[in-house]
């Protein structure tokens, strides 16, 4: 591969830009991007951020900060809905540069992404924020209840959507049993839980991988995710979007606040 291949030698146009990560897209983009090539997932009219939204009183006026954006979908609709800065931290850089794209070809105004580990940045981070937004981003760390913890310092309301660990359905599903080879007790800021062992695998393969940074994670098991947000504060959690069956492992959403 040549230098010279990393040239454009046509004008500007927004697939051109798209393209230079072909085949790694997961979001289906809006207008007037909704007729180029990207993916299917239709993240930027997501109705997990509409009702966490309304859940919240609106965004309208507040202060947001967002983990894990991936492809600024969510990003861009807590834009649309009026917060007045949205602070996205990206770790994968691909996820990162693929934010900047969306944000160009959209023109955002109001979210400013930054490059950088989450659990790093919250740990040294002194702002508060109004909304923390942590959609698919628990269930690939290493230690997730760190993550809830600090999300807890940085904001009193978090909408969290996440996989989570329940044994009597994922030992019966082949294609994920076999990613969970082991369990261990731990214990974190006084909270007591399981952490679940969940290998990528195959995953790690596909140039649009956007899971955690190491090639495995650890899941949490739904009791442990509710109790770990109370234990730091957040006692007053509402639910939905609670899937059970969901192909990837259970699934739900929720909003919890202080």
């Amino acid at each position: 591969m040549s230098i010279l291949d990393q040239y454009v030698t046509s004008a500007h146009t927004p697939q051109a830009a798209l393209d230079i990560f072909k085949g790694e897209w997961s979001s289906k983009l809006p207008e007037p991007l909704v007729g180029l090539e990207a993916g299917s997932i239709p993240l930027f009219e997501d109705g997990r951020i509409e009702w966490a939204v309304a859940q919240l009183g609106g965004v309208e006026g507040k202060t947001v900060i967002e983990l894990g954006p991936l492809e600024a979908g969510h990003s861009y609709m807590l834009e649309r809905l009026g917060a007045e800065s949205i602070l996205s931290v990206e770790a994968n850089s691909h996820a990162y540069l693929k934010c900047l794209i969306v944000k160009e070809l959209l023109d955002l105004k109001r979210v400013r992404f930054v490059y950088g580990d989450c659990i790093e940045y919250l740990r040294s981070n002194r702002t508060k924020f109004d909304v923390c937004i942590a959609s698919g981003i628990l269930y690939h760390m290493r230690n997730p209840v760190e993550l809830i913890a600090l999300a807890a310092q940085a904001s009193d309301q978090i909408f969290l959507w996440t996989h989570y660990y329940d044994k009597a359905i994922i030992s019966k599903n082949p294609s994920l049993a076999h990613k969970f080879p082991s369990s261990k007790q731990v214990e974190h800021c006084g909270f007591r839980h399981t952490l679940y062992s969940q290998e990528y695998k195959v995953a790690l393969n596909w140039g649009g991988f956007c899971g955690g940074s190491e090639a495995s994670s650890n899941w949490l098991s739904r009791d442990d995710i509710l109790g770990s947000l109370k234990h730091f504060g957040l006692n007053n959690i509402e639910i939905n979007f609670d899937h059970p069956d969901h192909p990837n492992g259970p699934s739900f959403a929720l909003v919890a606040t202080r």
